[in-house]
């Protein structure tokens, strides 16, 4: 049987539950027709604790970020995922959403591995670990063995989202999903996050957005057995990461690219 791609797609940010619904019931009716094929997971951050400026939008934080995602989950049938960021989050965050997220800077914070696989154990959840820009693939070996020692390893993720080369600039490895897998843990290529310029802008991240699919492809074609995108119905207008999500109506073509690859190498 083959296994379908999972794929987690919605705002980086959430703005607003009407924006949250608007999203999710596009999404939703466009891949409807691939529902034999992928994994659809909801994600939203309630919180953007890394924004370059300080007069940044960062979210409408966990009590009303945690309504909007559980409201989406109700009205959609949908599996949600969101970023936590600090280890007394971890369970709150895991009584209602379905996949939590470890944010890349914090990945090597061991007491934020540990929360949040105690809560995923105690809440039947997955824990979805970004690869911090600063890690090599192989160092992950450490963070899944911290997480493995309290959830098993089918509960575990791990996410790349490029690597620093130099200034503003980050690389994907395309090897870096067969050393990742060779964890025992299931690896997820990060479409929107890994395009990015950090600090590019000056006072505000850029990026390259036409090199998401570009990449994406690459990625699947690679062995990354899930791809997590960021989209919105007017990107310009975008409140984070407006450099590097999608528009909103790009996605179902954009699913359908990376299924034929994805088929092609079962």
């Amino acid at each position: 049987m083959t296994k379908k791609l999972e794929l987690f797609i919605g705002p980086c940010v959430l703005e607003s539950e009407e924006l949250a619904f608007q999203i999710a019931e596009t999404v939703k009716n466009d891949l409807s027709e691939f529902s034999s094929k992928v994994n659809f997971t909801f994600k939203g951050s309630f919180d953007k604790a890394n924004r370059t400026s300080i007069n940044s939008y960062r979210g409408p934080g966990i009590e009303k970020g945690l309504a909007i995602l559980n409201n989406v989950k109700e009205k959609y049938s949908l599996k949600t995922l969101t970023d936590f960021h600090f280890p007394e989050q971890a369970e709150k965050v895991a009584e209602s959403v379905d996949i939590l997220q470890v944010p890349a800077f914090l990945c090597r914070q061991t007491d934020m591995i540990i929360s949040g696989a105690e809560a995923c154990k105690k809440y039947n959840r997955i824990l979805k670990i970004k690869k911090g820009q600063f890690l090599s693939p192989e160092e992950t070996g450490n963070i899944v063995e911290k997480a493995a020692n309290f959830l098993a390893k089918e509960q575990i993720l791990l996410t790349e989202r490029g690597s620093s080369f130099g200034y503003n600039n980050l690389v994907v490895d395309m090897a870096s999903f067969q050393i990742m897998k060779s964890f025992g843990v299931r690896t997820v290529h990060d479409a929107t996050h890994c395009v990015q310029r950090p600090g590019g802008l000056g006072s505000a991240t850029g990026g390259k957005r036409e090199q998401v699919l570009v990449l994406a492809r690459a990625a699947v074609a690679a062995g990354a057995d899930g791809v997590f995108i960021e989209t919105h119905p007017t990107p310009e207008k975008a409140l984070s990461d407006a450099s590097t999500c999608l528009p909103l109506s790009s996605i179902k073509d954009t699913v359908s690219e990376l299924l034929k690859i994805y088929e092609a190498i079962q």
